[in-house]
């Protein structure tokens, strides 16, 4: 068994205070793996302090500077892709295709904010002012455990990119990740504290950063429910916020669209990641009179996703991160089936043969009423939700009608009708015939999806702090 026992404070390995030990397992087996020794609130605040002190010269350096320390956490990380494809697989389950797309996607942020450096201006004007965009100070990041490494790699290269130190409190389900992570960006050879990386629970870790007065920013990717406890806690200070929450992304089938097109990657949408992803397109919204030829499709592309081992480079679905998770699931689809939802195919239970991991059935249901649970609330699994509309109008109100606002797609053969109709739809980003990623894009959510934004300049001028200069 992996025994993990250290933590990265001050350019260094160094054992935890605290003692407590967290066992990680093998979500396709539930077997255990191995443990981790959790970090406490006094390995928090050496952390802070660390990333306090480096903070004073880091602020300093140039943009040349920070492009050359991106490009070699870019390079180091690269050397460490295949571990961390397998961690990944092991420890969190994700299928071997989507493994090596998320831990890519992880080496290449750092490349994405160097390209972003070559052209921000640092000093601007405003009227006949001198604008000086600085440094925030000490980031808290704290990550989920879908995409461990795309995460910490993103929000720590946009720390880097604006000159701020961070200290990093990763989900500890996710700690073989980490470890390699953080043996891969120890031989970037940055100044010891400009990151620093304590593995923790939310509530000791992650609630001390929220608290701690030297921390100037809190950038937090998880659920809306956490993300409203930050946002409190980090009041008290007034720490700025960037808050990627949770979705209940509408896909509006337009009746124009192309039914063998877009209802393949309407439930590529939805499944995506197994379907624990906040982007997931988990309610299709088709017209009413195309109703019975969407239900046929669904079934028929459903019936040929492949779920089982993720190793396997055929597979599209994996087993869901633990047991809590795959009975969260279960009792979705039960709501769905005791609230008069039409189950299309899928249902409870495991698929034959895979009882001994997290593995659920992907499922479809029809005749989604809007007040039903599975169609507000965030189920975190392969669950499809299909509504219908009678008009274009109708589709638009029943998309936004949400708390959440994160992402949204659309189909149609018309690009001018699709972005008509995008342009109504309350959402940070909306994808129109297409499941494409733009990093250089905004990302982020209305609503309850959380605040900020992420990705390219807009991400980069969150962890930053103007300042006006008269003269």
């Amino acid at each position: 068994m992996k025994q993990i026992t250290t933590i990265y404070i001050n350019g260094q390995f160094v054992r935890p205070h605290g003692t407590e030990r967290f066992d990680l397992f093998n979500p396709t087996t539930n077997q255990t793996i191995g443990q981790v020794v959790l970090g406490d609130e006094e390995d928090t605040r050496a952390a802070i302090a660390a990333a306090k002190s480096a903070f004073e010269t880091f602020a300093t350096t140039t943009s040349e500077q920070r492009m050359e320390y991106l490009q070699r956490l870019h390079d180091a990380v690269t050397t460490r892709l295949d571990d961390l494809i397998a961690a990944s697989i092991e420890e969190y389950g994700a299928p071997v295709q989507r493994a090596r797309a998320s831990s890519e996607m992880a080496a290449d942020s750092f490349l994405h904010y160097k390209t972003v450096l070559q052209d921000f201006d640092f000093i601007r004007t405003a009227g006949h002012s001198k604008v000086s965009m600085e440094p925030l100070g000490v980031v808290g990041i704290i990550t989920p455990w879908n995409a461990n490494a795309g995460f910490i790699c993103n929000k720590l290269a946009t720390a880097i990119a604006a000159g701020c130190t961070a200290v990093i409190k990763p989900s500890e389900m996710s700690a073989t990740q980490t470890q390699i992570l953080a043996e891969a960006l120890h031989e970037a050879g940055l100044p010891a504290g400009v990151y620093n990386i304590v593995n923790g629970r939310g509530d000791v870790v992650g609630a001390e950063l929220t608290r701690h007065p030297d921390i100037a920013k809190i950038s937090f990717t998880g659920s809306t429910a956490v993300g409203k406890a930050i946002a409190r806690g980090a009041a008290d200070t007034l720490k700025r916020i960037t808050l990627e929450l949770g979705g209940k992304s509408p896909n509006i089938i337009l009746d124009d669209a192309d039914l063998a097109k877009a209802i393949p990657m309407a439930v590529s949408a939805c499944f995506m990641n197994s379907g624990q992803a906040c982007i997931a397109g988990t309610r299709l919204l088709v017209p009413q009179d195309r109703l019975e030829e969407v239900k046929a499709l669904v079934k028929t592309t459903i019936e040929k996703v492949s779920v089982g081992d993720p190793k396997d480079p055929t597979t599209t679905i994996g087993p869901l991160v633990s047991p809590k998770q795959y009975d969260r699931v279960q009792q979705y689809i039960k709501a769905g089936i005791e609230e008069g939802a039409e189950l299309l195919i899928g249902g409870e239970g495991h698929p034959a043969g895979l009882e001994a991991g997290n593995f659920v059935r992907p499922t479809a249901f029809a005749g989604v009423k809007g007040d039903m649970k599975i169609a507000r609330e965030e189920i975190f699994g392969p669950v499809l939700s299909i509504m219908t509309y009678t008009t274009e109008e109708q589709a638009i109100a029943m998309a936004n009608d949400t708390v959440y606002g994160l992402q949204a797609y659309v189909s149609s053969a018309s690009t001018e009708r699709a972005n008509r109709v995008a342009s109504r739809l309350v959402a940070g980003r909306v994808l129109i015939n297409t499941l494409s990623h733009d990093p250089m894009a905004p990302f982020g959510g209305f609503r309850q999806s959380g605040i900020g934004r992420e990705y390219g300049t807009f991400g980069l001028e969150a962890y930053l702090e103007p300042k006006t200069i008269i003269e």
